[in-house]
């Protein structure tokens, strides 16, 4: 069975690991698996709930909410700010979140990834982002965790694709959101 999962990074970054990470998941995807990366996160204002009624929501958040509402499964890919997720993703999982209950990310199969610069990989701001989803509805495969830490020096010369413990270490997280959102 087909899968389609949509894959959000949580960095603006043009050079950004994680951005890399996410298109190394796109090359080595499973059989089955249709990853597409979303962009236009930056385009999305700060949730308000003044301008998220119907007639008036922001072209680029209802292009996201209907996004998500097309795919099967997330996947997110955040570098760690300051000992959190970046706003970014945070406003983007907000936005995701309403109508309260009924959000595009209600029941879908979600797992969160990332690598950062410290030694840890990231781990808090995928810990909150695992939170913050989970929050909002989203089926959050907790025991599916990849934090790379020290991006800076592993990926300075070598894109993550071109990793072979980093692309088996994507295959397999792939493979387990496939695999549930598939059995859902």
């Amino acid at each position: 069975m087909s899968v389609r999962i949509l894959a959000l990074v949580g960095s603006l970054r043009a050079g950004s690991h994680n951005r890399q990470l996410a298109e190394a998941a796109v090359k080595h995807a499973p059989e089955g698996a249709d990853i597409q990366l979303f962009e236009g996160l930056a385009d999305i204002p700060f949730y308000n709930e003044d301008i998220d009624v119907e007639g008036s929501v922001p072209a680029a958040a209802l292009r996201l909410r209907e996004a998500v509402a097309a795919a099967d499964a997330l996947l997110l890919f955040t570098p760690e700010y300051n000992g959190t997720m970046p706003a970014v993703l945070k406003n983007a999982i907000d936005w995701l979140s309403r109508p309260y209950g009924a959000g595009a990310v209600v029941g879908k199969a979600v797992a969160v990834v990332g690598t950062a610069f410290g030694q840890y990989g990231g781990v808090w701001a995928h810990d909150d982002t695992r939170k913050s989803v989970g929050v909002a509805g989203g089926k959050v495969l907790e025991d599916v965790k990849l934090s790379i830490p020290g991006s800076l020096q592993r990926f300075a010369e070598t894109h993550p694709a071109d990793d072979a413990e980093v692309a088996a270490q994507l295959t397999e997280v792939v493979a387990r959101l496939h695999g549930e959102a598939a059995a859902a």
